[in-house]
């Protein structure tokens, strides 16, 4: 039996209290709340306590003890109605809330087409639309309550919030405590990893992808263990890329050629659908990054069926806020400096400009690196983007050290990468000028033959997915 009442009335789900207005259609039975999680627990990675101490963390709802979380993780918990969800920037974690004549239904997986085969599945499909979907923004706890209809919207707190402007202006200081940190963590992943399984490192040569092959390198000797486990992949279209270059004039001043091995490719297995499919997103730039890492991870799949792990070095552009500032217009300089994490995790959720599908800064973009390492069935590792590495950078007093000018800014990564190195490792290690990874594949004219100029374009490829 149903029957309709004028109310104002509050729901309660552990303590959170949620108020409704106006007309609501009320049952003699209780609603029956499902959540179904789709995730992948084996893609996480906990450097500083068990599975089980993390899951729980989360379930406990204490933002305090969720950030004391090392790792790469995405984790949801239910506990009554309430759901809570909460991820590093490592790993996407996305949920869809369906409606059943029961009660609410929410699904949570890593990619929007996960959720689309479920919702299909379930009979549910008609309810769903790609930009329905949410992503769990990065650093943040979010809590949903299933109670029925209307559900309302999420609570979202931080759990990750560095102190910013800590460190002093000594360069030397601030290097050896950054690339410290770095190698702490990759040494903690290391004891995480059988010591028979082989290492890539998706290597340019660049100030990132050399720092971490560098400091592999360096904790394997130090373990004990051998550093031929390494490789250096390279991607080379045609066997004209100047990343290719530049990173056999990388090893080749450090007497570790060896190391070093191409993935060619032929511009006809270049295709920026691919990437588009694979990372469900249409931004121009995490498009045509996404497109050479799709190249690589399938040259080396090809090459190697049985390979798991492969390391990276995406994030530390935006933990040294390394990006050209003018070719956005949307961005300053005091815009970037004065905002915490503002390339890590876009606005903010706050903002107007926050996107509740994709989230915002590296927070969405990280997918491009992510997404087509899983796609291949590897297991990718990116310790720049952790969270104990990113509190360090945050800690920089990048205005005292760059006085807002844009140059100073652009120069100050390679100083501090160069003597946190040199600290770390013993190792003085090449600079070379930066170069996005989608620009340094290929030439101007092929990139133009590969990419279209225009948003549209690329958004026109994800449309037609749905």
């Amino acid at each position: 039996m149903n029957f309709t009442v004028p109310v104002c009335w509050t729901g309660e789900v552990d303590g959170n209290r949620f108020p409704f207005d106006g007309y609501q259609t009320m049952q003699q039975n209780t609603y029956i709340e499902r959540m179904i999680d789709l995730s992948d627990p084996e893609g996480n990675i906990f450097l500083n306590m068990s599975s089980e101490e993390a899951v729980e963390a989360v379930a406990s709802g204490d933002a305090q003890r969720i950030g004391q979380i090392d790792g790469q993780f995405a984790l949801v918990q239910k506990q009554g109605k309430l759901v809570r969800m909460a991820r590093s920037i490592g790993r996407p974690l996305r949920y869809f809330l369906a409606k059943q004549a029961a009660g609410p239904c929410l699904v949570v997986a890593e990619r929007i087409d996960e959720l689309k085969a479920f919702l299909d599945q379930e009979g549910l499909g008609d309810q769903f639309h790609p930009s329905y979907t949410r992503m769990v923004p990065a650093h943040y706890l979010v809590e949903l309550g299933l109670i029925g209809c209307p559900d309302p919207n999420p609570t979202y707190t931080r759990f990750f919030d560095p102190t910013r402007n800590h460190w002093s202006t000594d360069l030397d200081e601030i290097g050896a405590a950054y690339i410290g940190i770095l190698a702490d963590e990759c040494n903690r992943w290391l004891d995480r990893v059988d010591s028979d399984e082989p290492l890539g490192v998706l290597f340019s040569g660049g100030i990132d992808s050399g720092s971490v092959f560098l400091v592999l390198h360096h904790l394997l000797l130090q373990r004990g263990e051998s550093p031929a486990r390494l490789k250096a992949f390279t991607l080379s279209i045609q066997g004209a890329s100047p990343d290719a270059t530049q990173a056999a004039r990388f090893l080749a001043e450090l007497d570790m050629s060896l190391f070093l091995e191409p993935v060619e490719v032929n511009t006809e297995e270049i295709d920026f659908r691919d990437a588009v499919r694979i990372i469900e997103d249409y931004k121009p730039l995490d498009v045509q990054s996404a497109t050479m890492a799709v190249a690589i991870c399938r040259g080396i799949r090809q090459r190697y069926p049985d390979w798991k792990y492969l390391v990276d070095g995406d994030g530390g552009d935006e933990n040294l806020k390394d990006y050209p500032i003018e070719e956005n217009p949307e961005l300053t300089i005091r815009s970037v400096l004065n905002n915490l994490m503002l390339y890590q995790e876009g606005w903010g959720v706050d903002a107007v400009k926050h996107s509740l599908t994709y989230s915002g800064g590296q927070s969405r973009g990280h997918v491009r690196t992510y997404a087509p390492a899983r796609a291949f069935g590897f297991f990718g590792f990116s310790p720049y983007a952790l969270p104990n590495v990113i509190a360090v950078a945050e800690g920089i007093p990048f205005v005292e050290l760059t006085d807002w000018d844009h140059q100073r800014l652009y120069t100050l990564k390679g100083e501090i990468v160069r003597r946190g190195m040199e600290a770390v490792t013993g190792i003085r290690m090449p600079i070379f000028e930066k170069r996005r990874f989608q620009n340094g594949i290929v030439s101007e004219s092929l990139f133009r033959e590969l990419f279209p100029a225009e948003e549209a374009d690329y958004r026109a490829v994800f449309a037609q997915m749905y």
